[in-house]
């Protein structure tokens, strides 16, 4: 299996700074407004931009949770492989606010539409808007677009876009598989 370096460390972090500070010009002091990271790699971005947005750029306490849609997902019974419910962390109400949904892969766009299902048990958002690092635009499913995205990569059904988190696979970077 060959493997394509689309970002490295360096540009995953250039990108992380970008996005928070497009983050910051529509948000300001984030008073209204939640990150959500989808469960389970999207936690991995939101944290990311969460600690950006308060140590680099000194924007206090941005409310950060995390959303498990598993069991929201339109495929959830679909597969041979038994899945596993990752932990929902939303210790806020999200009862007018602008909801931001961070993930780290944007495909078919059904994780996203699971989240729109599932935020719905937590209040009613005045705004939702999304956040990618890597948009694939071309293989959407369903009509669901990034406000803020970090690259575009045009891959075809069999490719797989492969996110690493230091966190959690010990590099930042962003392969094609």
């Amino acid at each position: 299996m060959s493997q394509k370096v689309l970002l490295t460390s360096k540009e995953v972090n250039i990108i992380l700074h970008r996005l928070a500070c497009q983050l910051i010009e529509k948000h300001l002091d984030f008073s209204n407004t939640v990150l959500i990271g989808l469960q389970p790699r999207g936690i991995y971005l939101a944290k990311r931009i969460k600690a950006l947005l308060e140590q680099e750029y000194q924007i206090k306490k941005v409310p950060l949770g995390f959303l498990d849609i598993t069991f929201f997902r339109d495929d959830f019974r679909r597969g041979e492989k038994q899945l596993e419910a990752n932990k929902t962390q939303i210790d806020f109400l999200v009862e007018d606010q602008k909801v931001i949904f961070i993930d780290d892969v944007l495909y078919t766009g059904r994780s996203i539409n699971a989240a729109l299902t599932a935020i719905q048990s937590f209040g009613r958002p005045s705004e939702i808007e999304l956040l990618v690092l890597i948009d694939r635009r071309f293989s959407r499913h369903l009509p669901i677009q990034p406000d803020y995205r970090g690259r575009q990569v045009d891959a075809i059904e069999d490719e797989k876009v492969k996110v690493s988190w230091y966190e959690k696979d010990g590099e930042d970077a962003v392969y094609l598989i």
